[in-house]
């Protein structure tokens, strides 16, 4: 099946693409809604702020974590069969969620079975979507869907979390989650591997040990900074030591002949490198400042779920807004630029988030900053994800797709850990200087990212032309 053969084939793709892109959105709506019942998880489970941000990171984190592993698994497993135990898996995990009396069930739920779900499930969208679309202009138009809908998720999770929470309660949140599985299981059934699974295909568990727990230890040395400042240095030098680990052993095996999780020659590529540190970049942006403004809203300002999902729509509108338009651009600028472009609208409303906000009362102060967030976030995403998985051929969309999904789901894990850690630190004692440390970290941030734009190469990120059916 080949888009652009025929009217059937291209309703088919269309078919299909609805839940690989509903798949996504859920995933990551998923990573921000809980932000805004975070009083109301705190107050009925008996837990505190640094409680649930501990909920939202490992979520984040079992992600990032497995997220290689994953990709890996769809070669030896097929992707629909990987994609659909993913969606049952997470599905478990969200009722589990629904009905925890207290944080170690919602941890358990939440971080540990919708994150591994996740894992699972997210690996086969992206590989499903360069399979599917072979031609490049609607190959971008199906990430740019997939793309759009992620972002919107994770910028409406804080929405609609909020008027579920406030018209029902928290709960509920993860009931919807469920519901909506359910829909993506019967519309995934349909779906069609193009490529048949090998059982025969080995699979690297000790590299995925290492990889994950490399990952885990660096993440919770962030976490752990606000406790104990030696503990922290101990678990991210070791998280350190962990992934210099796994990649001589990487290393090691590739020279010995052996399938290692990850070949080393998919960082080798300069364009895709550059690619994914951008991606790491905007999700962390994303994830962070959802994090850092839904909790001054409700902790230092009173607001409740509702409130402060209605001033998050405002992200949700600009990056919605941006994202239409995203294919109409794709044709007409070069995706390095689009980039550019993004990093810079995105740090303009960081500024303003740090500038306009600390000296004003209303919640309208925050509107402008959030909307310029988003129009940045929505011009970038699908031409950071298209210059990665269009890098590669399609023997290597498993690893790439793996990895890049995992550099992604980092950057969120890294944002509420490190811009939330700074927040709760001073939450109480000084407010207002940790709302502003923790933003203008995330500006910092973003201009490591707009770096990473500027160094692509020019010639590899031109306008993608429409190619004759």
């Amino acid at each position: 099946m080949d888009a652009g053969t025929g009217v059937g084939s291209t309703k088919a793709l269309r078919g299909v693409l609805v839940p690989l892109a509903l798949a996504q959105f859920i995933c990551s709506f998923a990573g921000s809604n809980m932000n805004v019942m975070i009083n109301d998880i705190s107050r009925d489970l008996n837990t505190s702020v640094q409680g649930v941000q501990v909920a939202i990171t490992l979520f984040l984190l079992v992600m990032a974590a497995l997220m290689i592993p994953g990709g890996k698994l769809t070669d030896r497993y097929g992707r629909k069969r990987c994609f659909l135990a993913g969606l049952v898996i997470y599905g478990v995990g969200a009722v589990l969620s629904a009905v925890s009396p207290g944080l170690g069930i919602l941890i358990l739920g939440n971080s540990i079975l919708e994150g591994v779900g996740t894992a699972l499930l997210i690996p086969p969208v992206y590989i499903l979507t360069t399979l599917l679309f072979r031609d490049l202009p609607s190959r971008a138009r199906a990430f740019g869907i997939i793309s759009a809908l992620g972002g919107i998720g994770a910028a409406a999770g804080p929405l609609l979390g909020g008027l579920i929470t406030s018209a029902i309660s928290w709960r509920a949140a993860f009931g919807f989650q469920a519901l909506v599985i359910v829909v993506i299981v019967l519309l995934g059934l349909r779906i069609q591997d193009p490529v048949a699974a090998d059982p025969d295909r080995p699979f690297d568990i000790g590299g995925a040990v290492l990889s994950a727990l490399g990952l885990v230890l660096l993440v919770l040395g962030i976490l752990a900074t606000d406790n104990s400042l030696p503990l922290a240095l101990a678990l991210v030098v070791c998280g350190g030591l962990v992934l210099v680990w796994f990649v001589l052993s990487t290393r090691t095996k590739e020279r010995a002949g052996r399938e290692a999780l990850v070949s080393l020659s998919v960082f080798r590529n300069r364009m895709s490198n550059l690619g994914m540190v951008t991606q790491n970049a905007q999700w962390l942006l994303l994830s962070g400042v959802s994090f850092v403004v839904s909790a001054y809203l409700q902790v230092v300002r009173g607001y409740d779920a509702i409130e402060t999902g209605v001033i998050f729509s405002a992200t949700t509108l600009g990056l919605m807004g941006s994202s239409l338009a995203a294919e109409r651009l794709a044709r007409r600028l070069p995706q390095r630029n689009l980039i550019l472009a993004g990093f810079v609208i995105t740090i303009a409303g960081v500024l303003l988030l740090l500038f306009l906000v600390p000296d004003r009362v209303s919640p309208w102060s925050f509107v402008p900053g959030l909307l310029l967030i988003g129009l940045g976030l929505g011009t970038m995403l699908t031409p950071s994800v298209n210059v990665v998985q269009s890098s590669f051929g399609e023997q290597q969309q498993g690893e790439i797709s793996g990895v890049s999904r995992s550099v992604s789901n980092l950057g969120s894990s890294l944002g509420t850990a490190i811009a939330g850690t700074i927040l709760v630190a001073g939450l109480t004692a000084t407010p207002e200087r940790s709302y502003a440390l923790a933003i203008a970290v995330l500006a910092v941030i973003g201009g490591a990212g707009l770096v990473a734009a500027l160094a692509m190469p020019r010639q590899a990120a031109e306008p993608l032309e429409p190619q004759p059916s």
